[in-house]
């Protein structure tokens, strides 16, 4: 198939449905491109998954950078979308020109940042340069510390029409895309039905255009808390526990290796 671009991501809002993930190395974004994953995210879900951390707010830009650069190596037709970790878009616009650049120099396609009206003048300064945004409303989990935890948003009323207002302003901004995340069913679908753009839902429920899944959690790779929206599509922590184990033991039996000539 075709790259996946932009313009072709946005174009398929009202026409197909678009399962997207997170990748973090070449070997699985390789994988999840062959099978037809039409959007990689490099998410700062990496400090959960792969770097034991409890938050994703230690993760850092160098962290980011190398990973979408094993990203985009390995990637021929997702649209690659590095996620901009805490801190390097907060400091001041300058430096988050500077870091958002680096990403795109690093191989993504474009780059996602937290945050509604509170960062929409940045949105429009990115994407003036040229530089494409996915938006992130709902709950932003970089903000966990001001939520006393990872809470859903928009259950009132008054809470509702401030997650709306955001993706409004993101989209006004000129982001491209807007993630809906732990947001009510029926609010995501009211905000999908007001957008232009793609709605991308995590915990917002089946109607939005296009769903992220984290990596580690749709491969049962995490054994943690999992979010009561994941569905696990298999096992592969058990498949490879048992693949260490049977190597330790062919080990210590001196089966493995085979004698060689």
């Amino acid at each position: 198939m075709k790259k996946w671009t932009v313009a072709t991501f946005q174009a398929a809002k009202g026409q197909m449905r678009l399962g997207c993930c997170t990748a973090y190395d070449a070997c699985f974004a390789r994988l999840a491109d062959e099978a037809g994953v039409p959007c990689i995210l490099i998410g700062d879900s990496m400090g959960m998954t792969m770097l034991g951390y409890s938050t994703t707010l230690p993760v850092r830009m160098e962290e980011t950078l190398s990973a979408t650069a094993a990203v985009a190596r390995a990637v021929k037709d997702a649209l690659v979308v590095a996620d901009m970790p805490f801190g390097s878009y907060q400091c001041g616009d300058d430096r988050a020109m500077a870091n958002a650049v680096a990403c795109l120099q690093a191989g993504a396609d474009a780059v996602k940042l937290e945050g509604g009206t509170r960062v929409c003048g940045l949105i429009r300064r990115m994407t003036e340069a040229g530089i494409p945004v996915l938006g992130h409303v709902g709950m932003t989990p970089q903000s966990v510390n001001a939520y006393g935890g990872f809470k859903t948003q928009g259950k009132t009323r008054e809470d509702a029409d401030r997650v709306i207002g955001d993706a409004k302003a993101v989209e006004a901004a000129g982001a491209f895309a807007v993630t809906l995340e732990c947001v009510p069913s029926e609010l995501a679908a009211q905000i999908t039905a007001a957008l232009r753009i793609p709605t991308v839902g995590i915990g917002a429920g089946p109607v939005c255009d296009a769903q992220w899944l984290v990596m580690h959690d749709l491969l049962g790779l995490n054994e943690g808390h999992v979010p009561s929206f994941v569905k696990k599509y298999a096992d592969l922590a058990a498949e490879a526990k048992r693949a260490f184990a049977s190597y330790v033991a062919e080990v210590a039996a001196g089966t493995f290796p085979p004698p060689r000539s």
